[in-house]
């Protein structure tokens, strides 16, 4: 559960979240609101606010009126047109707002969402005097771990083996370092696998979606994992530090998938997928997967790169954060237990 403490209130004049419809956003609007602070957030579509509710419920019993205490601005980042009113008054902004699609047929898109929207942010944060700015990447923008040595920061970029995804996260980091050379105070987060409740069709919901359907099979490899409650705290903690120009890893634990499917099953009441894809399987999905992306196009949902990444553990290092903030992650264990109990009692 997100931890609202009533010392940590912020009273800036006005916090700008984008992709507050979002997993990371929603999460993030609850903890800014629980703490006083006027916010204001784009959507699309009433039914994203919806979503948003929801996952307010999770938290409090009046998430209506916490939702309706948001300033909700239709407008999409990709727009120019639509974002300069979003920054009327704000003077700070977190940028959830992102596209996630590893199909390499999304590259365009991706590039216009991820990278396009991610420079207007950042110009229209320069244009209006924002006092700081906090980015939200991912872990998939920074190079893989080799020979089991640990990913930090300063782990060197290696764009072949790199997702579609992964290289606009990538790029999107570049128009936020170009704005700080430009005098925007920034930060930047790179969380691993998010684990939280409400997206159960996307993201790490679909592990607990997956686990709940008895399924036998599960992937080899692994990854490092971070609880919502974590992100959001280490977001809030940064923005209110005089840290500037820095990127963070937030990982609180590296995981084989095998293991994380051990803690979620037995919590919703089943058995544990037991049978590893072998990885000769794995290269016969991804071809069979391009073909009929090329035969029907339909879209696709193991590339090449995706499936070469799932034969390793990948592991991460969150030691910057825990000794430039003293930052301390939350029990893992606990935050998987709390998803499992909201699938459980979801609509």
């Amino acid at each position: 559960m997100l931890n609202i403490s009533s010392t940590n209130r912020y009273f800036y004049s006005m916090i700008l979240v984008t992709g507050g419809t979002g997993l990371i956003g929603s999460h993030l609007l609850f903890h800014l609101i629980s703490n006083g602070n006027r916010v204001r957030s784009n959507f699309r579509t009433e039914l994203s606010i919806d979503k948003v509710r929801r996952v307010f419920g999770y938290y409090t019993d009046n998430p209506s009126d916490l939702v309706a205490q948001i300033d909700w601005v239709k407008a999409d980042i990709t727009d120019l047109g639509d974002l300069d009113s979003l920054f009327e008054g704000v003077s700070h902004v977190y940028h959830c707002a992102a596209l996630i699609s590893f199909d390499p047929k999304d590259f365009k898109v991706l590039e216009r969402t991820n990278v396009e929207g991610t420079a207007n942010i950042a110009n229209l944060s320069l244009k209006h005097k924002v006092k700081k700015l906090c980015y939200v990447s991912s872990i998939a923008a920074i190079g893989p771990s080799l020979k089991q040595k640990g990913v930090t920061e300063e782990t060197e970029w290696n764009e072949t083996k790199a997702s579609v995804y992964g290289i606009t996260k990538h790029e999107a980091e570049l128009e936020v370092w170009r704005a700080s050379q430009e005098g925007l105070s920034v930060v930047i987060i790179n969380p691993g696998v998010v684990v939280g409740p409400g997206f159960w069709k996307s993201g790490s919901g679909t592990f607990f979606t997956y686990a709940a359907k008895g399924k036998k099979h599960f992937i080899p490899g692994g990854t490092g994992f971070v609880g919502i409650n974590d992100v959001v705290n280490a977001m809030t903690d940064l923005m209110n530090s005089d840290i500037k120009t820095e990127r963070f890893i937030l990982v609180n634990q590296n995981m084989s998938y095998g293991q994380l499917f051990q803690k979620i099953a037995p919590k919703l009441g089943v058995d544990p997928p037991s049978k590893k894809i072998s990885k000769f399987m794995l290269e016969l999905f991804w071809r069979l997967d391009w073909a009929r992306s090329h035969i029907f196009g339909k879209r696709r949902k193991l590339s090449k790169i995706m499936a070469k990444g799932l034969y390793h553990q990948e592991i991460y290092s969150s030691q910057k954060i825990r000794s430039q903030l003293d930052f301390m992650f939350e029990d893992m264990n606990a935050s998987i237990a709390f998803c499992c109990d909201k699938f459980m009692k979801r609509e």
